[in-house]
């Protein structure tokens, strides 16, 4: 085998926590051979095809742009990185509360000089809307979080790149089949045969990696625990009506735990003057939201996740499956996602193309009007709808008939993969790192654990 198929470290996914990985190592041991194996396409290269003119839903391509390639699914995301031990994963158990929150500053500091300088840290720490989320039986979350936006998200993403790329070697739209163990190391193999090895590899490849990753775990048998999935919708609203809480929170992660079923129903990615978005993952179209920095680019419009958590126990695991099957259902009968107006949802009517357009809120998605309620089970429906009316108490208007329901959003996390507090798997050299190890559920937390195992890697060199 020629030096060319020859590394040090193999890192398999250019999500947040393949490219901290590389990054942290180009910066540390700048002498090590590395090589980045990505799905998708690099960053200039990833262009969603709906246009809203030509192509107005998804077209189910070979590798969907929103969710791979360089960046990852964070790439086209809101940019969100929040400092925070409460939410976003669990990395604080394998390594330390104060390791996970000092990983997460670095970060922060790298984003900052690698083109976010002009972005704001908002913080929960002492704010009024504590008080009135407990007087309204919510619990807000303490986090710090910077906000990029997608635009300033793209520009650090892109300034990474090129500083990396002459340094790092990078295999785009490569995607990698099977890894195998070595005497000395790993084979990483892909396309027709071909293989690179290396001493070390490192596995980043996100909730969209979710299925290969569970074969890689069965031929290597690596010991995994099923996990959760979280069913929901997205929520539209005039920006006006949550104005007091976004302009000083900016995201506000607020927890409700419902009468009827003792459920925890959980406000996610909030997106002031946003938009909404589909979502590929494996085939299956979902909806999310994105927003900008750039003044230009905002709406009049705030959207914003209601999602709840469902875990199984014996004898079912299969919990993206029942995300997934719940998504189908609305594939089928909305052709992608469907949109209610929340009136239309509480008379139990689908609504349609002429309720939509009469409503006073402008839909910033085109979605096929329908009834969530033939797609949603009850139990997670009457949670949503319970959240809403608790969201109107702080937030008056979150409850009016023409607010806007999205369906449906799920969350896919990753089984969780047996790996100790090195991020390291049964196999010495092997780590999985990120959303793909069900460790990690968020950007700070995947690039957090991204520069943590570059760090065990280069101490250990």
């Amino acid at each position: 085998m020629n030096s060319n198929n020859q590394f040090d470290v193999i890192i398999i996914g250019a999500g947040p926590g393949g490219i901290f990985s590389a990054y942290e190592l180009m910066q540390k041991k700048p002498d090590l051979k590395v090589a980045v194996f990505e799905s998708g396409y690099s960053l200039e290269k990833r262009h969603c095809p709906i246009d809203g003119v030509k192509v107005k839903s998804c077209i189910k391509c070979p590798t969907c742009a929103i969710m791979n390639g360089f960046g990852g699914a964070g790439a086209f995301s809101d940019g969100k990185y929040n400092i925070t031990n409460d939410f976003g994963g669990t990395l604080y158990e394998y390594i330390g509360k104060k390791e996970a929150i000092d990983l997460m500053k670095y970060v922060d500091h790298i984003n900052v000089t690698h083109g976010g300088e002009e972005t704001r840290m908002f913080s929960t720490a002492g704010t009024k809307f504590k008080k009135l989320c407990m007087q309204n039986k919510l619990k807000l979350l303490d986090a710090s979080v910077r906000h990029l936006g997608t635009d300033i998200n793209y520009v650090v993403l892109e300034n990474l790149y090129n500083e990396m790329k002459e340094k790092v070697h990078f295999f785009f739209h490569t995607p990698v089949t099977h890894i195998e163990v070595l005497d000395d190391g790993y084979r990483v193999l892909y396309g027709n045969d071909q293989y690179a090895d290396c001493k070390q590899c490192i596995v980043s490849v996100g909730r969209s990696g979710s299925k290969w990753m569970e074969t890689i775990c069965n031929e290597l048998d690596i010991p995994t625990k099923s996990n959760r999935v979280d069913i929901g919708v997205r929520v539209e609203i005039p920006a006006v009506i949550f104005s007091h809480l976004t302009d000083e929170l900016y995201e506000s992660k607020i927890v409700y735990r419902t009468e009827k079923f003792e459920d925890n129903v959980r406000t996610f990615c909030m997106n002031p003057n946003g938009i909404v978005v589909n979502e590929n993952t494996n085939g299956i179209v979902t909806v999310n939201g994105h927003s900008y920095e750039d003044p230009k680019k905002q709406t009049e419009n705030t959207n914003f996740a209601l999602l709840v958590a469902k875990h199984f126990s014996e004898p079912f695991k299969d919990s993206n499956g029942y995300g997934e099957s719940i998504a189908r259902l609305s594939n089928m009968l909305g052709g992608g996602v469907i949109v209610q107006r929340f009136g239309d949802l509480i008379r139990g009517r689908r609504s349609t193309v002429n309720r939509i357009e009469e409503s006073t809120v402008t839909p910033t998605l085109a979605a096929t009007p329908g009834d969530l309620s033939l797609v949603l089970p009850k139990r997670i429906l009457d949670g949503i709808i319970e959240m809403i009316y608790a969201l109107d108490k702080i937030a008056p208007g979150t409850a009016n008939d023409d607010t806007l329901l999205y369906g449906v959003e799920v969350k896919f996390y990753n089984m969780e993969v047996d790996i100790d507090e090195n991020l390291e798997t049964r196999y010495k050299g092997l780590y999985i790192i990120g959303d793909g190890s069900g460790v990690t559920h968020s950007l700070s937390h995947a690039s957090a654990s991204g520069v943590y195992v570059a760090r065990k890697i280069a101490e250990a060199e």
